[in-house]
């Protein structure tokens, strides 16, 4: 069984595990959770300015391995019948990875550099030639990472969704392009956030809260002065945690004041958000980010979040899931309008599982 308590930096000792992810400005993983300190990241902790931690002692219960069971050769054939390949996705290249990894550290060290224009333009180039030469027209967001080290990870995702969004409502190919660079910057004002703000466990006071705030100002004023940026990319960086209703920041603006290319950023950076695991909080599952975005019809673009649920695989072709009913299934096609309910096969029962189409199955989730 597992306990967790939070230890001052102060009262820190060699050997305590850390139960919470410490980030730099550049979103790159410093200390990942359940490591065991010793005294080298105790001491760089109290360089840090991080005040404490959350610890964590004893194990978790191991979980059990089940062997696969064998599938008879009729269920293997239903399979067959009714497998319907996923449509084209999104592939980064280990090439295109490492150039973008390099590049977005250099914009978040780099921001007044002369290079920071031709940086920027050159990941998008990278990330529009991947879309277009794989006339990709979803994201396998179950393996959507870009890499699990770097903060990068969250821009090059938002990067991607939106892109793929825009391109889905047919925007012409400059504003996919543009999409693209707003979703790269669209944290770059988090590089002026002090690290003991964006590294703290606990809930942010109202004053810390202010401060993190105050990122997308803070990013909105180092684009506006970069002529290529400035107009509806720098706009899109501001606006992009406004909400429909107005309940959103920096100026509580409602839908009519609110940008096309923030709309978008909004949808995608909640999304991401809730995946990627923060000092402060563990990740959420891909199915409960997805559910929790189609409840955001207040706040949320409805057709940017339309979209998005369009273009999103969650459960690929093939994957195996378990049926609430008790059964294991396997993927055999997606409906582009229902991302949560896809077409499966039981694998004892070799049952048919239209789980959007068929009345039958109304009551049959994937768990």
């Amino acid at each position: 069984m597992v306990k967790r308590f939070y230890v001052r930096t102060s009262s820190l000792r060699v050997g305590m595990k850390i139960d919470q992810v410490i980030k730099d400005r550049l979103d790159r993983t410093l200390i990942a959770r359940g490591t065991l300190l010793d005294e080298y990241l105790i001491d760089g902790l109290k360089k840090r300015g991080v005040t404490g931690v959350f610890i964590c002692e004893g194990e978790e219960d191991p979980e059990p391995v089940e062997k696969e069971k064998p599938i008879s050769p009729a269920v293997k054939n239903t399979i067959e019948k009714y497998r319907t390949q996923d449509v084209a996705k999104v592939k980064l290249t280990e090439s295109v990875k490492k150039r973008v990894s390099e590049g977005i550290q250099y914009l978040y060290n780099n921001s007044d550099s002369q290079q920071f224009t031709d940086t920027s333009t050159k990941i998008t180039n990278d990330l529009m030639k991947a879309i277009n030469d794989n006339d990709a027209l979803a994201v396998d967001i179950s393996a959507l990472k870009t890499s699990d080290e770097y903060t990068f990870k969250h821009s090059v995702d938002v990067a991607t969704l939106s892109m793929i969004i825009a391109r889905n409502q047919g925007l012409p190919q400059e504003d996919i392009y543009k999409i693209g660079i707003a979703g790269l910057l669209h944290d770059m004002g988090k590089s002026k956030i002090p690290l003991e703000i964006l590294n703290k466990p606990g809930k942010l006071n109202d004053e810390e809260f202010a401060v993190m705030k105050s990122h997308s100002v803070l990013g909105y004023d180092i684009l506006k002065t970069k002529k290529e940026f400035s107009g509806m990319i720098s706009l899109a960086v501001l606006q992009h945690h406004e909400k429909m209703n107005g309940k959103g920041y920096p100026f509580g603006f409602t839908a009519d004041k609110i940008c096309p290319y923030a709309k978008i950023l909004s949808v995608t950076d909640v999304y991401d958000a809730l995946v990627t695991e923060r000092p402060y909080k563990k990740s959420f599952s891909q199915r409960t980010a997805v559910e929790m975005i189609m409840s955001m019809t207040e706040e949320l673009d409805l057709k940017a979040m339309k979209t998005f649920l369009s273009s999103v695989i969650l459960y690929p072709v093939d994957t195996t899931v378990q049926l609430s009913n008790g059964e294991e299934a396997r993927v055999v096609k997606n409906n582009k309008n229902s991302v949560l309910r896809p077409v499966v096969v039981g694998l004892e029962s070799g049952k048919v599982y239209d789980l959007t189409g068929d009345i039958e199955c109304a009551n049959v989730i994937i768990l």
